[in-house]
């Protein structure tokens, strides 16, 4: 009998791999396990110290409205100088490099990217700049997953997987949602399934969401929701078109001028010109000061009560018109983040005031909160192209799938609408795309 028939040969070659692949699975759940602890523990602390300082400083400007032109030029200079002297003038492409890296073998995330874009981040919205510290959270988790997958050769195979898993623990700890968190990963990082991928990233939501239950966290927005309505349906459609076109805007405004900036050279030039359109928008409409999330908070709180006059219509389509260009200008002059928190803050207003033109002028009696809700999910999905991670993120801010349905119409309507228009979002568009 040869030796490649030995029956004893074979079971014993297939036990030995029977055995690596054990250990290999046993290493994946131990490593995302690692992740999901290391990069929910960065988003939480993230979140927290940003809501407590933020608070802090809008409180200031509301006192001191002074403050309004020393905190935007002060926070930008801050983070131009850490840039050049800390972190060594090196490079910083936000969320794109997150693609660069699960698309090459070769190319990681360096680890510098955790406190640089956690620091960042931090100062970009304390000091007013109008975004948010979601992106700057998943690049910083996306390097976690990276470093994690460099120890190990073992790991290498599993890089996007061990990325997405960070990514997909930091969106759960921010927006109080695994499903939100792994989808995320999924329609905007991976974009395929594999096993490993489901191992890692459902390990590692699952610990980001069982620290935020031993932490007792709330979600983001308490709001009442109560019931939605058939004959609603045509205006939510409504909703829907309009939050496409309002992200394509939103796109539009953050290409364009980071195009328009990146061509002048001395970067403090960026700085002061940055810092003095914010700070004249700030003073203007003090509700884009940061990530906006308290002024969401306030028309919630409020919806029912507001009644439309000219000079609030007027103040909501300011602020719709005004936030996409203050949000590019923040970053396009150094600030860091990305267009989340902007989009739900652009959904929230659109929505309510919708309701309220269609509530004041034509007496259909919508319920604002709703479109309010939903719209924050609309203009999520077209500006990132992701309707499903818009969904649940929504539904998990609220801790409420009342909604679930009309949410998951708007959000498909939105991202076709804003595909129709606008094929490209801040993450997938490429100067090399477009001739």
């Amino acid at each position: 009998m040869s030796r490649s028939t030995n029956p004893h040969l074979m079971n014993k070659t297939a036990q030995i791999k029977k055995n690596h692949q054990f250990i290999k699975f046993r290493k994946l759940v131990i490593v995302s396990i690692l992740i999901g602890f290391l990069s929910a523990f960065l988003g939480i602390s993230l979140k927290k110290i940003t809501e407590y300082y933020e608070e802090i400083f809008f409180h200031e400007v509301s006192v001191n409205p002074i403050f309004y032109i020393i905190f935007p030029v002060f926070g930008l200079s801050v983070i131009y100088f850490l840039r050049q002297y800390l972190f060594k003038k090196k490079e910083n492409k936000g969320i794109k490099e997150v693609f660069e890296s699960t698309k090459s073998a070769s190319k990681n995330l360096p680890s510098y990217k955790i406190p640089s874009h956690f620091i960042n981040g931090l100062l970009t919205v304390i000091f007013g700049g109008s975004t948010g510290i979601e992106v700057s959270t998943v690049v910083a988790t996306a390097t976690i997953g990276s470093v994690a997958q460099q120890k190990e050769n073992v790991f290498r195979q599993y890089k996007t997987e061990l990325i997405c898993a960070g990514v997909a623990a930091g969106v759960t700890a921010l927006f109080s949602s695994p499903i939100a968190g792994i989808l995320f990963a999924l329609e905007v990082i991976s974009r395929k399934v594999t096993r490993a991928f489901i191992i890692s990233n459902v390990i590692a939501v699952s610990i980001a969401y069982g620290l935020l239950s031993i932490l007792k966290e709330e979600p983001l927005f308490t709001v009442s929701i109560t019931t939605w309505h058939l004959k609603a349906i045509p205006y939510f459609i409504l909703l829907g078109i309009l939050a496409g076109m309002n992200s394509v805007y939103l796109t539009k405004c953050v290409l364009f001028f980071k195009s328009q900036f990146g061509k002048i050279d001395t970067h403090y030039y960026k700085i002061i010109l940055g810092s003095t359109v914010l700070s004249i928008s700030l003073f203007v409409f003090p509700q884009l000061y940061g990530e906006g999330y308290h002024a969401i908070k306030g028309i919630f709180a409020n919806s029912s009560e507001i009644p439309l006059t000219v000079t609030l219509a007027f103040t909501f389509i300011g602020i719709l018109l005004l936030k996409p260009i203050v949000t590019s200008i923040t970053l396009a002059s150094g600030g860091d983040g990305g267009v989340f928190a902007p989009s739900l803050f652009i959904g929230a207003f659109l929505g309510l005031l919708l309701a309220s033109i269609l509530n004041t002028f034509f007496h259909v009696n919508v319920i604002p909160v709703n479109f309010m809700i939903i719209g924050m999910a609309a203009v999520l999905s077209a500006s990132i192209h992701a309707p499903f991670t818009a969904i649940f993120l929504v539904c998990g801010l609220t801790n409420d799938y009342t909604l679930f349905l009309p949410i998951l119409v708007v959000c498909l309507i939105s991202k076709y609408t804003a595909k129709m228009i606008y094929p490209y979002t801040v993450y997938s568009y490429s100067p090399s795309l477009v001739k």
